[in-house]
């Protein structure tokens, strides 16, 4: 807090995005990079850490992809930050049920935070994997890009349209100069400029502007298209354009004030798909419909792969397996808040979840 305090004196005023930015990755005071946030001990839970068949399933998707491709000498995974390891553990751990596709794969974990990298060193132990910090370093392929929670804790801004005038969202310092509040200011004309040639202005004169994140999807499609491969990517989210003011913060599994503990909570925005789907065609990246966790996950064979395991299990790890499985697939857990998108080079004829 004191960071962004000594900052305000200086500028008097910072945009949301920058001040997410500092609140997140601050080398010092950023969320990300001085904990653990994963888990019953820390702030939230993803999909993998509720279950491995989470990462079972990816790992299917992963080696059909592949095949679709035919089966190249060499492919790239490449996971986008955000979590613990577990991800990449069970897919490793999956992959090797494959022998022909674990000899081709080389997994990249892109993570700035070093906190993080060290805690995913600790689960993940294989040659296979290295780590990079900046996802313009991957130079070869094909590659397929995974997404689980990562777009959605990108920096946005926030701007609102009254009659003609537009205004962005600011962090100001309060009359105290101790506490931080937000306001608007004017809106720049190349940024107003921007929003309008994406159609992001609707009837609730609301905007969430991604802007960081539809920096990494063009990098993405210009990847795919050059060397190959796919994205695919698991965040809540909406598919309709109904832009309207998602930003929230979560502290120990409750939703917090984002003012009152910059550094020390989550912020995270819902992901507007029908945007994400529309830059990622105009950079050339072939989409598939977005569907549900709930959907992909059942069509990739969830349901039956635990049936198989609960026969082995006694009554209480049967109980277990599919208590978990529920709060992937059901529609008021995970299964309908979490959306899925998948994108390909487009050539490739490759559908299965979608």
């Amino acid at each position: 807090m004191n960071k962004i305090i000594n900052i305000l004196k200086v500028k008097k005023s910072i945009p949301l995005d920058k001040f997410i930015d500092i609140a997140l990755y601050d080398k010092k005071l950023g969320y990300y990079m001085k904990k653990n946030p994963f888990g019953k001990k820390g702030d939230f839970i993803t999909s993998p850490l509720v279950s491995s068949l989470f990462g079972e399933m990816i790992a299917i998707w992963c080696v059909s992809f592949w095949e679709n491709l035919g089966r190249p000498k060499k492919i790239l995974i490449a996971e986008l930050g955000r979590g613990d390891g577990t991800l990449c553990k069970d897919l490793l751990h999956s992959f090797k049920n494959f022998k022909d596709f674990y000899k081709c794969v080389e997994i990249k974990l892109i993570e700035k935070s070093d906190k993080l990298k060290n805690i995913q060193k600790i689960k993940v132990k294989s040659e296979k994997v290295k780590w990079i910090k900046n996802i313009n370093k991957l130079n070869y392929g094909p590659i397929i890009f995974l997404g689980n929670e990562f777009f959605d804790s990108l920096p946005i801004k926030q701007i609102y349209k009254k009659k003609k005038l537009f205004f962005e969202k600011h962090v100001v310092l309060g009359k105290n100069k101790k506490k931080i509040e937000f306001t608007f200011k004017k809106t720049r004309k190349t940024m107003i400029k921007n929003i309008k040639k994406l159609k992001l202005i609707n009837k609730n004169n609301f905007v969430e502007y991604p802007i960081v994140a539809i920096k990494y999807l063009e990098i993405i499609a210009q990847k795919i298209n050059k060397y190959n491969g796919g994205l695919l990517m698991f965040d809540y989210g909406y598919i309709k354009n109904n832009n309207k003011d998602t930003l929230q913060s979560v502290k120990k599994h409750k939703y917090s004030n984002i003012l009152n503990t910059p550094g020390y909570s989550d912020i995270t925005y819902h992901i507007n798909y029908k945007l994400f789907s529309e830059i990622l065609k105009k950079n050339k990246a072939k989409v598939r419909k977005v569907v549900t966790q709930s959907e992909f996950l059942q069509k990739l064979g969830i349901v039956e792969r635990a049936n198989i395991l609960a026969k082995k299990m006694d009554f209480k790890s049967k109980a277990k397996i599919y208590f978990k499985l529920q709060k992937l697939l059901h529609y008021k857990e995970m299964g309908n808040l979490f959306k899925v998108l998948m994108a390909q080079k487009k050539e490739n004829k490759f559908s299965l979840g979608f």
